[in-house]
């Protein structure tokens, strides 16, 4: 079990922040030749924002566990994982490092944010989540929308991540803009470094388009990344490698992590490396 400790369910004020936006845990020596400097897990539930969080004692953990359990069936049962991750990360990608505003705090349920033009689609995500905050009230729509990306990970062949609960809803909708696919390598910087994150999180980040496809009727794009995108892997860096293939997708904003020297160099590092192994060795150590 991978624990995710960056958001304390005892801290009653604020929560601590911290700049970053991890899709891949830190694992570090994989062998004693080889380092892996950072293979990030997808984590958008550990994007801490400075704000209030919610009250968490035993009765709210227990509905967190009921909710994990409901969207597991609810993911697994309808092949939605792919667009509960991308809910995910578009609650959380509104985050202004610098304002400490935004950020994974259920504001895409607003009809506003949710029709911005890169959230198209996600209406679907956030009913299928609304069914379960049917049956678990008390659950905060924040807190729902991340662990519905962490279970859809899980469901997908990555790994088991200890979730922990306690953000709070807002009550309007975010600004911030998400990356326009139409755009290159200088786009991905200003709207990445306004989260915080550095060239490195940008092409872990990127690595989440291993699971589903494009819809021409949301993003004028149709495909899938990966040939399996309902398993999640490294596959997207391994195929963004190879150049294009037919039948899969390539977006501009994909190849400029091929056209751009220090992208490229992380998308050789992440290709390299056989994900749910590591997952599954750091795993078992860290039980043991």
């Amino acid at each position: 079990m991978i624990k995710n400790t960056l958001l304390s369910p005892y801290d009653k004020t604020f929560f601590s922040h911290r700049d970053c936006l991890n899709l891949y845990i830190h694992i570090n020596k994989i062998s004693s030749k080889s380092y892996s400097s950072f293979l990030n897990l997808f984590c958008f539930c550990s994007l801490e924002v400075l704000t209030m969080a919610i009250n968490v004692d035993a009765e709210y953990l227990k509905e967190i566990e009921k909710a994990r359990r409901d969207l597991r069936a609810l993911i697994s049962s309808r092949n939605c994982a792919p667009i509960m991750l991308r809910l995910a990360w578009h609650d959380a990608g509104t985050y202004d490092a610098k304002k400490k505003t935004g950020g994974p705090n259920g504001s895409i349920r607003f009809k506003e944010e949710l029709n911005r033009p890169y959230n198209k689609g996600l209406e679907k995500a956030v009913a299928f989540c609304e069914e379960v905050k049917c049956k678990h009230p008390r659950v905060s729509y924040a807190d729902l929308y991340q662990l519905a990306g962490v279970v859809a990970v899980e469901v997908t062949g990555g790994p088991a991540i200890k979730f922990t609960p306690g953000r709070k809803d807002a009550d309007c909708p975010d600004e911030g803009e998400l990356p326009d696919a139409n755009q290159g390598s200088l786009h991905l910087r200003s709207v990445f470094s306004r989260m915080g994150l550095s060239d490195r999180d940008i092409v872990a980040l990127s690595g989440g388009h291993t699971l589903g496809r494009a819809h021409k009727e949301r993003s004028d794009y149709e495909g899938p990344w990966t040939q399996d995108p309902l398993k999640f892997d490294n596959s997207y860096f391994v195929e963004l490698k190879k150049g294009e293939t037919p039948g899969l997708l390539q977006l501009k904003t994909d190849k400029a992590l091929l056209c751009d020297p220090k992208f490229h160099s992380y998308v050789e590092l992440y290709a390299k490396v056989d994900h749910v192994s590591v997952w599954r060795f750091h795993t078992r150590n860290s039980q043991s």
